[in-house]
């Protein structure tokens, strides 16, 4: 098989992905990472000892669409009075950011008071209490640093009737007795005993005053409210805390503030409605009673216990066109009070009054709109900001109603004014026949018409005062509640089985970086696929780490690793070797490195050994004539070498060469004394002369040469070699160092380069590796990886 073969035998998955190689480079330190998995767990088990759970608690509510929904049965019964329309529609959207308002958080705060937290001094950490602390902590009077500073009390309980209070630096400020105001930079206080939970041996406890603002910027951020469906308006509303009674009261008072809110947007008209009517009862009332008394002393002074046939009947006609002025008055004086308050409510924007009975329906039906518009520029205000386009697009149309609202009054006030004089011409004529009575009824006649014209407007105003009171008594809230809110007795967070899974997760992430790290850090090479990676050199093998002290590894009983290693370079040499065209010849093998400490003179020797082992002759030359090291390997005393040989033409190599008596076939010439210029001595015919000589008598001749980056000896004799040897120690030659033998390489200054690993650490498991031992029915010196057996 030619080198071509053979190259291409060896390469022949270079370029593939070896997934075995990744996950093993991460098996061989299978304890960091079990070492990872305990830890985290144990750190997994104190955070949840430690951490305080949240429970989640969910509420139902559906949003009513008066709109879509009409008239519901409850308001059938007052339909009649034309006090209760259809509404307007409720947008799920909307609501939700006005369940979530400031406005209806704070409410909630106050209501529970949020900004109050109680907790008991724990082991480790402090606990909230909520209402089960044997206190509670009410504030009478507020100063304006109340809203402005967070603090913390201690209070400590003597007996049942006394407590202690003490600050944060665990000094006793005051006692005091329960339900005692004490004042302090906040205002002023009281602490009452929570009877339920009282015990005057209770622990220790501590009150956490909080910003109102920041108590709510807080539950604005934890409270979810979502549709339970794009199409739906029913909302699911959700909060986690820490005590679970706490966040159903939150959820629970927050619907019921969002109602109370929805129930006071909508009763805006009424109340405005019935603050009018009562305004106009009180003056009216006042007139009504002042003619009431004149008529009394009017029949007293004149003695009038009742009226001539005559006189009840020019009264009879008289009331009737009263009647029709009172109608006219009592909508005049209506029209003149709504103008007013229109024309004051150009500043304010006002709520006007409705269902005041005006003929003209068209200004009713425009006041209602007017008022919604309103209704709902104020709710919209809640969350949008002034620039919010919506908001100004309402602003716009309340102002383009108000001016036609004006117009509109304007025109009834005259039309009104127009009628109620054809009235009293008409009433003149009745008049006229009432001058014909006597003076004295004429004059019972002109008081009782003025007294009824105003009873009319009272009883008018009373059946509208009447009306309003019943739409206030019928209006109902926006939500309508599906399920009040319920927590899980199992905590939200945190999650056991996540926290475990998490703490796996993290424990073996960890080493797998660290050691990630370490790799990408290490410029060392370590195994054949780290050579293959930085060269195309061929690879001859690899000989792995060797606990024997021993320099020569090899003879005819050892069965380590690393003798099987040289057995198997020896076999591959015969594919590396070209063929010789004199076959009488022996075939010379060069060994060299990149640096020195990388076993050169190790593998030379061991090689050697091996290929006489094949009952080959052999002749192991020392050539590093700078830094010998073949005598002190073999342990044997320095003596001539090939220097004396090279410098003394009368030495014959019989004379220099010696063996070993342990290793038959072995002749080993060793470099002699270090001389002071080994470069031109390599240059003389001596050595020529030298490897044709020895090439007649040995089959193999494995010549120890020095390193290639160091020094130009091994360049020099060069072109004696069949074969060069290139040796890499594993975990010593950094990985930037293999473009040497790669540059020699592609240069063709090295003939027929093979690259040998020398010191691989197999207990790695991540190499290549041979199975070194294969079926000779022993036990290896070195013991396999337990995760080798999965490959």
């Amino acid at each position: 098989m030619n080198q071509d073969n053979f190259n291409n035998i060896i390469e022949s998955d270079n370029n593939s992905p070896n997934i075995k190689h990744e996950i093993a480079k991460y098996l061989v330190h299978w304890k960091w990472f079990i070492l990872g998995i305990i830890i985290s767990i144990i750190g997994g088990f104190i955070y949840l000892r430690y951490t305080t759970p949240k429970y989640n608690a969910v509420a139902l509510i559906m949003i009513k669409d008066n709109l879509k929904s009409g008239i519901s049965d409850e308001f059938k019964a007052v339909s009649d009075l034309g006090i209760v329309g259809k509404g307007s529609t409720n947008n799920p959207a909307n609501e939700i950011e006005i369940l979530k308002s400031r406005k209806i958080i704070g409410a909630v705060v106050d209501s529970l008071d949020l900004n109050f937290l109680y907790y008991v001094e724990g082991i480790v950490k402090k606990t909230e209490v909520y209402n089960k602390t044997p206190v509670k902590i009410r504030f009478v009077e507020k100063t304006p640093l109340f809203s402005e500073i967070d603090t913390t009390l201690v209070v400590s309980i003597k007996n049942k009737t006394q407590f202690n209070l003490i600050n944060n630096l665990s000094k006793e400020i005051s006692t005091h007795t329960f339900n005692d105001t004490i004042r302090c930079n906040l205002g002023a206080f009281i602490v009452t005993k929570n009877l339920n939970n009282f015990d005057d041996n209770s622990d220790d406890f501590f009150v956490v005053l909080s910003k109102k603002n920041a108590i709510i910027d807080k539950y604005k951020s934890l409270i979810n409210i979502i549709p339970v469906d794009d199409d739906s308006s029913v909302l699911k509303l959700s909060l986690s805390d820490v005590v679970k009674q706490k966040a159903e009261d939150i959820l629970n008072e927050l619907i019921i503030q969002y109602n109370l809110d929805a129930v006071s947007d909508k009763n805006q008209v009424s109340e405005k409605t019935k603050e009018f009517i009562d305004e106009r009862l009180k003056s009216i009332g006042l007139e009504l009673q002042t003619i009431q008394d004149k008529v009394k002393n009017y029949k007293l002074v004149n003695s009038i216990s009742g009226l001539s046939k005559e006189g009840e009947l020019a009264l009879v006609n008289s009331s009737k066109s009263n009647d029709r002025i009172v109608s006219l008055k009592s909508e005049l004086i209506l029209a003149e009070s709504i103008q007013k308050l229109l024309n004051k409510a150009s500043q304010r924007e006002d709520i006007l009054p409705t269902n005041l009975g005006f003929t003209d329906s068209s200004i009713s039906k425009t006041i209602t709109n007017y008022n919604n518009l309103i209704i709902n520029k104020n709710k919209l205000s809640i969350t949008a900001g002034f620039k919010n386009p919506e908001l100004i697009q309402f602003k716009s149309q309340i102002s383009n109603l108000r001016a036609n609202l004006k117009s509109s009054f304007n025109n009834l006030i005259n039309s009104l004014k127009i009628k109620l004089n054809q009235l009293n011409n008409e009433a003149l004529k009745i008049n006229s026949k009432v001058s014909l009575l006597p003076v004295i009824e004429r004059g019972i006649i002109d008081i009782e018409r003025e007294e009824d014209i105003f009873a009319g407007l009272y009883t008018y105003l009373l059946k509208k005062k009447e009306e309003t009171a019943i739409s206030l008594a019928v209006t109902v809230p926006n939500a309508k509640i599906i399920d009040i809110a319920y927590g899980s007795n199992s905590p939200v967070f945190p999650k056991k089985s996540v926290i475990y899974l998490l703490a796996i997760i993290v424990g073996l992430l960890v080493p797998f970086i660290i050691i990630y790290i370490k790799n990408l850090l290490d410029t060392k090479i370590h195994s054949r696929k780290d050579v293959e990676e930085m060269t195309n050199i061929p690879f001859l093998g690899d000989i792995p780490h060797s606990e024997i002290k021993e320099k020569i590894i090899i003879n005819s009983t050892s069965r380590s690793s690393s003798a099987e290693a040289f057995r198997l370079i020896r076999t591959n040499l015969d594919f590396m070797l070209p063929p010789k065209l004199d076959s009488d010849l022996g075939k010379t093998i060069f060994i060299t490195s990149t640096t020195s400490g990388e076993g050169k003179s190790f593998i030379s020797i061991n090689l050697a050994v091996a290929l006489s082992l094949s009952n080959k002759k052999v002749l192991l030359l020392g050539m590093d004539l700078r830094a010998p090291k073949v005598t002190e390997y073999l342990g044997v005393s320095e003596r001539r070498g090939i220097t004396n040989y090279i410098t003394n033409d009368k030495l014959l190599l019989d004379d220099l060469k010696f063996n070993l008596p342990e290793i038959k076939g072995l002749d080993v010439l060793a470099s002699g004394v270090m001389p002071p210029n080994p470069s031109e001595l390599l240059l003389t015919e001596r050595v020529k002369e030298l490897f044709e000589k020895v090439k007649k008598e040995y089959d193999y001749i494995i010549v120890d040469t020095a390193p290639v980056n160091l020094v130009t000896d091994t360049l020099l004799i060069s072109k004696y070699a069949d074969m060069f040897l290139y040796v890499a120690r594993a975990n010593y030659l950094d990985k930037a160092m293999l473009m040497v033998p790669q540059t020699l390489y592609k240069e063709k200054k090295l003939p027929n380069m093979a690259i040998v690993l020398n010191d691989t650490n197999i207990n790695k498991g991540y190499g290549y590796g041979y199975g070194y031992g294969y079926g000779y029915g022993y036990v290896d010196t070195v013991k396999k990886p337990w995760y080798k057996k999965i490959f």
